[in-house]
């Protein structure tokens, strides 16, 4: 079966972190510089999965030993090969045999090498081992401990790698005239997106390789220069510290070549767990700064309900507390009202037991006329005084009120006199009154003349009706509109 036909087109984002750095090249000569190189900001390591699957053969019931093919998918179609599984020692021993293989690099130039995957059916990937190439040939002999797994080949950056990238060349396949009878167990796994693992790298193209250094300087200069993109060097410094050191111990021309081969397998081992512990790290610190933001959005939630909650008691308390304060002013209104027409209603029962007395919009006007004036004078007739008399004791008993004496006078005479006239009358009428104990600053006069007739003046009898003064008072509770028409 070939996967690349069954590959499902999702994606996902694994692990994500800070900010993006620009591209950190590491030199492939200069080993002592590459020790020294850290990143100076936080790296973004993006890992992108695409999910693949393919056929785990059950070899539960494998006696003794048999042989499977290895074939090539559809990016090498012409690749073959064959495996030898054997049951031993609790294990699956796996002898591979695989020919027309192109070098990883023709893939980019991430890639140096290919390593054999164990699928488990729960889709873990075990990497088995890595398949050197001699002549498009290789050989590799690993062991799964696994009883059920898939066999796949893939081109990858360096032999130590922890994930399979989607650079599948091979997988396994029963062999038609096989005597065994296997269970197949669909199998499905991650792959990660090719180019992944130099993500945050500029784009550098194959390695050329010489025969005096050994091959795995160059996946050991691969994955230093991968980690130090992916952050080891902040987030896992002492791990990718050693694997520095033991790349400039594989690039030491002192060394033997095995020596040297020795330090640049330890150095991409050590490189590659720096690199993990950093993805792991910033993983977890996307984790925390989510959670965190998260965090932060609900207590401002809170702290915003909390506020609103707050304003909405402060407002329904402040509106408790103004239909308090209307109710008592209403109340408080009702009785002043009360009280103002207990006053008036009082004032003017008084009042008009001695004189005529109106309720108008002005006040309380209190009306002397009749035979209080002889004509053209304006001197209080005995009659006039009494009656005045008796208003002052009234209108001494209450306080606050505003008091105005206005004169008028019949139509005879010029208006000039007449003006004059009613000016005197209603002086004369304001001192009487003070004299018999109305507060001076209480009281004022002011004459009309002959305007304002409350009766003909072609009679004698209207004419005596225009000959008066009005006293007009007004304050507190006297000048309602209520009062009107009282």
């Amino acid at each position: 079966m070939n996967i690349w036909k069954t590959l499902p087109l999702a994606t996902a984002l694994l692990a994500a972190q800070a900010q993006s750095p620009s591209a950190i090249p590491m030199p492939t000569q200069d080993p002592a510089h590459m020790a020294q190189a850290q990143p100076t900001t936080v790296p973004l390591y993006r890992v992108v999965v695409v999910q693949g699957s393919a056929k785990a053969i059950n070899y539960r019931n494998l006696k003794s030993s048999t042989e499977i093919d290895l074939l090539g998918t559809v990016l090498v179609s012409n690749a073959s090969g064959e495996a030898k599984v054997k049951s031993k020692d609790g294990g699956i021993q796996i002898t591979a045999k695989v020919k027309n293989l192109p070098p990883a690099s023709s893939f980019g130039g991430e890639f140096l090498t290919y390593v054999m995957w164990g699928i488990s059916p729960e889709g873990r990937a075990t990497n088995l081992g890595e398949v050197l190439l001699k002549h498009g040939k290789g050989k590799v002999q690993v062991t799964e401990k696994l009883q059920s797994f898939g066999l796949i080949v893939t081109a990858e950056p360096y032999f130590a790698v922890s994930q399979p990238s989607d650079v599948v060349v091979m997988e396994n396949a029963i062999r038609k005239d096989s005597r065994e009878q296997f269970e197949f167990i669909d199998a499905k796994y991650e792959l990660l997106k090719r180019g992944q693992y130099t993500l945050n790298l500029e784009p550098f193209p194959p390695m050329v390789m010489d025969e005096k250094t050994p091959f795995g300087v160059y996946q050991a200069r691969n994955a230093v220069r991968i980690a130090q993109a992916a952050g080891a060097a902040l987030y896992a410094s002492d791990a990718f510290g050693k694997a520095q050191g033991y790349l400039v111990q594989a690039e030491s021309m002192d060394g033997s070549r095995d020596t040297r081969a020795m330090a640049a397998r330890e150095a991409v081992q050590r490189a590659e767990d720096a690199r993990l512990i950093a993805v792991q790290k910033q993983d977890a610190a996307r984790v925390a700064m989510e959670k965190k933001l998260n965090q932060d959005k609900l207590d401002e939630a809170n702290r915003t309900a909390a506020a609103a909650a707050a304003a909405g008691d402060a407002a329904r308390q402040q509106a408790q507390r103004s239909q308090a304060e209307n109710a008592g002013l209403k109340a408080e209104n009702e009785g002043l009202q009360s009280r103002n027409e207990d006053l008036r209603t009082r004032l003017m029962a008084e009042l008009n037991a001695v004189l005529q007395t109106r309720a108008t919009a002005r006040g309380l006007i209190v009306s002397m006329s009749g035979v209080l004036f002889q004509n053209g004078k304006a001197t209080l007739l005995p009659e006039a005084r009494e009656k005045l008399a008796k208003i002052a004791g009234i209108l001494s008993t209450h306080k606050g009120l505003k008091i105005e004496a206005e004169g008028f006078t019949d139509s005879n005479g010029s208006d000039a006199l007449n003006q004059a006239l009613s000016e005197k009358r209603a002086q004369n009428a304001r001192d009487y009154l003070v004299e018999q104990g109305v507060r001076a600053d209480a009281i004022s006069s002011k004459g009309f003349g002959k305007g304002n007739p409350i009766a003909t003046n072609d009679t004698a009898a209207g004419r005596q009706e225009n000959r008066r003064v009005e006293l007009v008072l007004s304050g507190e509770g006297l000048t309602a509109s209520k009062a009107v028409g009282l």
